[in-house]
């Protein structure tokens, strides 16, 4: 199977052989979901797996993120009439007097190579920056980062602003200094501890809210 060298590739930190891949499936006219589940989102959730059992650590996982990218982007024209397969837009950012980006990043390309819209805010966003974006983008999802423990009030802060504004928006928050029970205190839909575990957090929360429509 063709689509299986992409998976490959990825996993191998291919970057230019992943997106030369893409290229030639396209050409093939091969099935643009079958491309982007099969190779780019199966990757990830190979790359998650081996996370979570310690065969990757942090840098594996950001070269992998990375080259899935690389393919993302020659796919994601032809994805743009296909936009209803989408699982669901994400607005994210690191929170307002923290800076630091690296993680925050890597649940972006993560999210984004599962199947999600990805708006990434970048850093230093306050409540009210959080509360535009999720308004302008019609985000199902806010994701909010934090590193330092100094910002865990502008982290409750954003919560607070996004829920009052749009009870319909769901929040997840993460960073080292975060627990779940941080999360449940500021009233944050979700709590993920690292990139993997965002991603099955953000697809179960899309789940549930199917679920739940009438």
């Amino acid at each position: 199977m063709a689509v299986q060298e992409i998976f490959n590739a990825v996993l191998a930190f291919e970057r230019d052989r992943t997106a030369d891949l893409v290229r030639e499936e396209l050409q093939k006219k091969t099935d643009l979901q079958l491309i982007l589940n099969e190779g780019l989102v199966r990757a990830m959730d190979e790359v998650g797996r081996r996370f979570s059992t310690g065969e990757f650590f942090l840098p594996e996982m950001l070269l992998a993120a990375k080259t899935m990218k690389a393919g993302l982007e020659v796919l994601r024209p032809h994805l743009s009439s296909n936009m209803g397969e989408l699982l669901g837009t994400v607005v994210i950012a690191t929170v307002k007097g923290d800076l630091h980006d690296i993680g925050k990043n890597l649940v972006a390309m993560m999210l984004e190579g599962a199947g999600f819209k990805v708006i990434n805010l970048g850093v230093d966003v306050d409540a009210d920056g959080f509360v535009r974006a999720a308004e302008e983008h019609r985000a199902d999802l806010v994701c909010m980062s934090g590193l330092l423990t100094t910002t865990m009030p502008a982290m409750a802060a954003a919560v607070k602003a996004v829920c009052a504004h749009d009870s319909r928006v769901q929040t997840m928050v993460g960073g080292a200094p975060v627990t779940k029970a941080f999360a449940d205190q500021i009233g944050a839909t979700a709590y993920s501890a690292d990139a993997p575990d965002a991603v099955v957090m953000a697809r179960k929360l899309m789940a549930d809210r199917v679920e739940k429509k009438p």
